[in-house]
C-alpha cells in the first residue's frame, strides 16, 4: 500500500487570519503537522494543498511539496473533499506509479503523534478497511440532542445516572478531525473521505480539540506544551 499525506491549508481563514501559519509553540502551526507526517515510517510523501503563496512558502520551508489549489477550491464553502480530489489528481499525474491511498491531516488539529499515525495505517491495512478516522470515546461526555426546543439525552439516561462507562449499551465515538486514511479510488468514486468499510482509530480524549478561535488556540497550545512539546522533535530538526 503506497500512501501519501495530504494537508489542505487554505489562506482565507476568517476566525483567525492566516490561521494555518499562526505561531504555535514557536513555529507556524502548519509546520507541526508537516513534521508529524514526514517522521512517519509509512508515509512516502507529504503534500500541502493551498491557494496562498505565503502558506506555500512555509510548507516548502518545512519539507512538504506544494500543490497550488485553484482559487475556487479555497473559498469558505469549498469542502475538504474538493481539495483532496484535486490533490489526488495532481499526485496521480506526477508519478508513473502513483499512491493508492492518502492520509488526510488537518493542520488545525495539531494534538497528534507520529506513532499513532503509523499504528493507524497498520490497523487500516490489517483490518482491510476502505477508510478510517481518528476518534475518542464519547463516554467522557454527556451528549444531548436539542430538537425544536425539546432536549433528549443521547448516550446516557439523565433519570438514572450511573457510571459514565455504563451510559450506553452501544459504543459512541467522537470524530476528532485530526486524521483520516482512505483509498484514492474510493474517494474518487464516493466523493467522500469516508466510504466503504469504515474503521476508527482511538486516540486519547484530550486530542479531540482543534483550533477554530483564539481561545481554542490558547487551549491547544497549553495542552501541546503539557503533553507533547517535550517528546516531539521541533520542525526545524528535519
Amino acid at each position: 500500500m503506497k500512501i501519501h499525506a495530504i494537508i489542505p491549508a487554505r489562506g482565507g481563514s476568517k476566525g483567525i487570519p492566516h490561521k494555518n501559519i499562526i505561531d504555535f509553540c514557536g513555529f507556524p502551526l502548519l509546520a507541526w503537522t508537516i513534521n508529524c507526517a514526514i517522521r512517519s515510517e509509512l508515509v512516502e510523501a507529504v503534500w500541502v494543498s493551498t491557494d496562498d503563496d505565503e502558506i506555500a512558502q512555509v510548507a516548502r520551508e518545512y519539507g512538504a511539496a506544494v500543490i497550488k489549489r485553484p482559487e475556487h477550491l479555497g473559498s469558505d464553502i469549498a469542502a475538504s473533499e474538493s481539495a483532496l480530489l484535486h490533490a489526488s489528481e495532481v499526485i496521480h499525474l506526477t508519478y508513473d506509479n502513483p499512491p493508492t491511498h492518502f492520509l488526510f491531516l488537518q493542520a488545525t488539529s495539531p494534538l497528534r503523534e507520529t506513532n499513532e499515525i503509523d499504528d493507524a495505517i497498520k490497523k487500516f491495512s490489517d483490518d482491510q478497511l476502505d477508510s478510517l478516522f481518528s476518534a475518542v470515546p464519547a463516554e467522557d461526555f454527556c451528549l444531548w440532542n436539542l430538537h425544536e426546543e425539546s432536549l433528549k439525552s443521547l448516550n446516557f439516561n439523565y433519570e438514572k445516572r450511573g457510571r459514565r462507562q455504563d451510559n450506553s449499551e452501544d459504543e459512541i465515538w467522537i470524530e476528532t478531525g485530526s486524521f483520516y486514511i482512505s483509498s484514492i479510488s474510493g474517494l474518487i468514486k464516493s466523493k467522500n473521505r469516508l466510504h466503504g468499510k469504515i474503521g476508527l482509530f482511538s486516540v486519547e480524549t484530550w486530542k479531540v480539540f482543534e483550533i477554530d478561535t483564539y481561545s481554542s488556540l490558547d487551549l491547544c497550545q497549553c495542552i501541546f506544551q503539557a503533553k507533547l512539546l517535550s517528546k516531539i522533535p521541533s520542525p526545524n530538526t528535519i
